[in-house]
């Protein structure tokens, strides 16, 4: 468990976009909203580009400072493309879902993201901890609101689930125990039928000439048995080991 987040929107002017900014936080498992001013909000539209985060809606607190809205919440960064003073520290999507990640469980962090036209405002800074700058085209960089709080919230859900590739992610034993089975089972039935219908004469049109060719894509796109064998005894010896 990591300390909870929460998203803050300040001066949201469409309504469709809130909808959107919740489908995208529900997609990485964020689900705390509060908007700040929100120019229309219940909204139909909110609900229709919501598309099934209906209950991020509905459970969305609306309040009238942004003060109320990180009042309980002991970090605070704010994502801007502005120019800023010096004074500030600018950090990526990916150091700040680390900074997040490593708060204490009780310590609830919020992100701020400022109106669609104007970004946030100077007074909105004294409220953040850091700035936040999504690294995009310097020729074009303007990203709307939902893809911002998409990006922040999967670099936060990639810090927290940590996945892996999917070579990682399979079980490596059980993974390469069965593709050893299935280009052997490819091979052993190409064989036979091979030579049942006497050696490398068989025509096109036999079922061996399939197998046979599944056999040659198996071990081209998966590896061949040999590969996968050594991947077993591979597994094997490093469980042994530990």
């Amino acid at each position: 468990m990591t300390a909870p987040v929460r998203i803050v929107l300040i001066d949201p002017s469409h309504p469709g976009n809130i909808g959107s900014v919740a489908r995208a936080m529900k997609n990485m498992a964020v689900t705390d909203l509060v908007l700040v001013r929100p120019r229309s909000f219940p909204h139909p539209e909110s609900n229709m580009l919501a598309a099934g985060a209906d209950d991020v809606l509905a459970n969305a607190r609306v309040v009238s400072t942004v003060s109320e809205a990180v009042a309980d919440c002991g970090f605070v960064a704010g994502t801007t493309s502005r120019p800023r003073s010096y004074y500030w520290e600018f950090t990526t999507p990916r150091d700040v879902a680390g900074r997040i990640v490593a708060l204490p469980d009780d310590n609830r962090a919020a992100l701020l993201f400022g109106s669609e036209k104007y970004g946030l405002g100077t007074e909105d800074l004294q409220y953040c901890n850091v700035l936040v700058r999504i690294p995009a085209n310097p020729e074009y960089c303007s990203l709307n609101l939902a893809m911002s709080v998409q990006l922040l919230t999967y670099e936060i859900f990639m810090a927290r689930e940590q996945p892996h590739s999917q070579t990682q992610l399979e079980l490596p034993l059980a993974a390469a125990t069965a593709r050893v089975s299935a280009t052997e089972a490819f091979w052993l039935a190409a064989k036979e039928n091979i030579q049942v219908h006497g050696g490398v004469g068989f025509t096109w049109d036999y079922d061996c000439h399939l197998f046979y060719r599944r056999a040659k894509l198996l071990a081209l796109s998966l590896g061949s048995q040999r590969y996968w064998k050594d991947r077993v005894v591979t597994e094997l010896e490093t469980r042994n080991a530990a």
